[in-house]
């Protein structure tokens, strides 16, 4: 089997030596590893970083979510309250206008206050309805 191994044309002691790892190799794979190893790091920091900003962005969307359901259920109160005083002040004119009787009273001051007073109520009716239809 000697004779064989020395025979074989891909078997060669030059080969073996050549092939095997020499020392300046290892002392360049040393910079190399290093560097290696400070990217590594690096990129365990940038990704700690990138996860840490994830999370504080998903808070921060929370809260801002829980904020603005609070300004939507506090505008919806509003709008009921408002609607409601605003169907009272109706009421009211709908009642002194059944009462008075022509030619008797001169409530044109009065009445042209309750006008103005429901053109500012609707006004904002008009604005709250506005920026609810915005969000």
């Amino acid at each position: 089997m000697a004779e064989q191994t020395t025979a074989d044309p891909t078997f060669s002691p030059a080969l073996v030596s050549v092939s095997s790892p020499s020392p300046p190799k290892k002392e360049n794979a040393s910079p190399v590893d290093s560097k290696l190893t400070e990217l590594n790091e690096s990129r365990a920091e940038l990704l700690n970083r990138i996860l840490n900003l994830k999370q504080d962005l998903q808070s921060w969307r929370g809260k801002l979510d829980t904020q603005v359901q609070v300004y939507r259920e506090e505008l919806s109160g509003l709008k009921k309250t408002l609607n409601l005083e605003v169907e009272q002040l109706r009421e009211q004119d709908d009642v002194s206008a059944s009462l008075k009787t022509p030619g008797l009273q001169d409530d044109s001051k009065d009445s042209k206050e309750q006008m103005v007073t429901e053109e500012t109520v609707e006004a904002r009716l008009t604005d709250e309805n506005a920026k609810e239809a915005e969000h």
